[in-house]
């Protein structure tokens, strides 16, 4: 990041980058308000400096979690997840699921055959007979989703097939 930055453009980085700490004004650390190179807007910067101020220096994690303005649970999570993934984890990430869950591919599955076999069957039958057969309720949607992926899934896959063929191919 450039160093000649303004005040609201650092800012306007942080937010962008999701890396703008939404309470700055919490973080009592005594390097933050006695160098300008810690900021305490930068989420990043202040949770790595949260855990090496309990690793290095040996502060307990009941003074860190104060100095730092959040709970020891919340610590925790921090240190935790910087062990397992480094300074990457550092980086806040969007909380819930990451990808569908109950819609699986067997159930993606069923309903292509369902489909194949009555193609003007509507999509709240087939909502209903995924319900009576796996037990899961799912919107309308979310099917959708899961039949998109499948034929983008498809087609990469013989893209892949496609390339690698004429790569063999060649002398």
């Amino acid at each position: 990041m450039k160093q000649n930055l303004t005040s609201k453009q650092k800012e306007r980085y942080l937010r962008d980058h999701g890396v703008l700490n939404p309470h700055p004004e919490r973080i009592q650390d005594e390097l933050f308000p006695a160098n300008e190179f810690f900021d305490p807007r930068d989420l990043l910067q202040v949770r790595y400096e949260m855990i090496r101020r309990h690793r290095v220096d040996k502060a307990s994690v009941i003074d860190t979690s104060k100095q730092f303005g959040i709970s020891r649970v919340t610590f925790y999570q921090v240190a935790g997840i910087y062990d397992r993934l480094g300074l990457i984890g550092l980086v806040p990430q969007k909380p819930g699921p990451k990808s569908p869950h109950k819609c699986t591919e067997e159930i993606i599955e069923f309903v292509k055959q369902q489909r194949l076999q009555q193609p003007d069957v509507i999509l709240e039958d087939l909502i209903h007979e995924v319900y009576e057969k796996f037990g899961v309720s799912l919107h309308r949607r979310t099917i959708e989703r899961g039949l998109a992926s499948t034929k983008k899934k498809n087609q990469t896959e013989k893209n892949t097939q496609a390339f690698r063929f004429s790569k063999a191919g060649r002398p």
